[in-house]
């Protein structure tokens, strides 16, 4: 007992304490609005799935924390094949979640999101491929290394696309790979040439690959009335979290009291609208509780990275920040009615198994940055 109490507190010292606080608090936080918003439905599973999640979460994070991401990612053949893997997977075994999409695996009544996991392989890959290009004679803003990147991220957006139809988080792989590759230092003409290639594909893409629905979705945040003058169908939602957010206040209806977190006038209130539970129940004060944990959090990955004095942890922290940062601004977009609706969970707050666990993984990845750069200023401090 005596030797697992200073593993612990030798391990607390190393890790990235503040940073797993910082989660724990967020979560514990999700739980409180998740119990709220789902006592108005019959199935009774909700925050026992959470809960677990929770603690598996925290197992993940330790786990991850001592993994060495350098010795991982020089294999990235064996990453890649991975991913090829739970994308074939997803292809032969997928079934379509509560939006229609085609983005989950079950097993029983256990639900997997392969996008989260995902998320965090692209991210060790690209990191991997960004520093390598970067150490060789091309460069990484020589003509084949922007191609070899751009190669990269279209077969995976490209594939997950085809297959999910999930629209959300295919833009949260576009999110990562562009924040990446400005940490990289990729020539700024690059992005240019991207952008100016997505205006002149956009028409095309817009009447020939996109259904009549798709479109709605993501006209009806700036034409409501257009789209939707009803105010029964596609804006329903969004016009509903609106509702739910000016009605709190300051200081909200009070918890367990809020008229739409208690009724079922808000959809999916206990995964996509989330943040409109808090502000419904605890009003600006709950929902500025929210946006400062989640920025504090990415503060502390940004700030880890930044310090790492690896190029590689450097990249990897900037993936999981931009990750974090997107998923927060179109997820509250969404409940604020400014972003189209398209599934983007809040992290570490919404309902969901698969985004709890693979958040806890990536932050325990970048509290193993922190912890192999205090071993590293150890190592010195003893040699010198």
């Amino acid at each position: 007992m005596k030797r697992l109490g200073k593993m612990t507190v030798n391990y607390l010292r190393m890790a990235d304490t503040p940073l797993l606080l910082l989660c724990i608090a967020a979560s514990v936080f999700g739980l409180v609005l998740i119990y709220s918003a789902t006592r108005s439905y019959e199935n009774g599973r909700y925050m026992p799935v959470q809960i677990f999640a929770l603690v598996l979460g925290l197992v993940f994070f330790v786990v991850f924390s001592l993994i060495d991401t350098d010795v991982i990612t020089d294999r990235w053949y064996l990453l890649l094949g991975f991913n090829l893997l739970l994308l074939a997977a997803l292809r032969l075994f997928g079934e379509a979640g509560d939006t229609g999409n085609r983005s989950w695996i079950r097993f029983g009544g256990i639900g997997i999101q392969p996008s989260e996991v995902l998320k965090i392989t692209f991210i060790l890959l690209l990191s991997r491929q960004i520093t390598h290009l970067q150490e060789s004679k091309k460069g990484l803003s020589g003509f084949f290394s922007a191609v070899s990147l751009a190669l990269h991220f279209a077969l995976l957006f490209g594939v997950y696309i085809i297959i999910s139809a999930d629209a959300g988080n295919a833009l949260v792989f576009l999110i990562i790979f562009a924040a990446m590759c400005f940490a990289g230092g990729l020539n700024i003409l690059w992005f240019l040439a991207a952008l100016a290639l997505a205006a002149l594909a956009a028409p095309v893409l817009w009447t020939r690959f996109l259904s009549q629905y798709q479109r709605d979705r993501i006209l009806a945040p700036y034409f409501p009335d257009l789209v939707d003058p009803d105010g029964l169908g596609i804006t329903w939602q969004p016009r509903q979290s609106k509702i739910a957010l000016a009605s709190g206040g300051l200081t909200g209806q009070g918890y367990l009291h809020g008229e739409r977190a208690q009724g079922e006038m808000l959809p999916f209130k206990h995964t996509d609208f989330i943040f409109s539970v808090a502000g419904e129940e605890l009003g600006l004060v709950g929902c500025a509780a929210i946006l400062l944990l989640m920025t504090l959090i990415i503060i502390r990955v940004l700030m880890t990275g930044l310090r790492s004095g690896s190029h590689r942890d450097m990249l990897l922290c900037a993936g999981f920040a931009g990750m974090l940062t997107f998923q927060v601004f179109e997820n509250i977009g969404m409940c604020l009615g400014v972003t189209p609706v398209v599934g983007i969970t809040l992290p570490f707050f919404s309902y969901g198994g698969s985004s709890l666990v693979a958040s806890f993984a990536a932050m325990g990845l970048v509290s193993g940055v922190r912890l192999r750069q205090k071993g590293r200023e150890d190592s010195q401090r003893l040699s010198g």
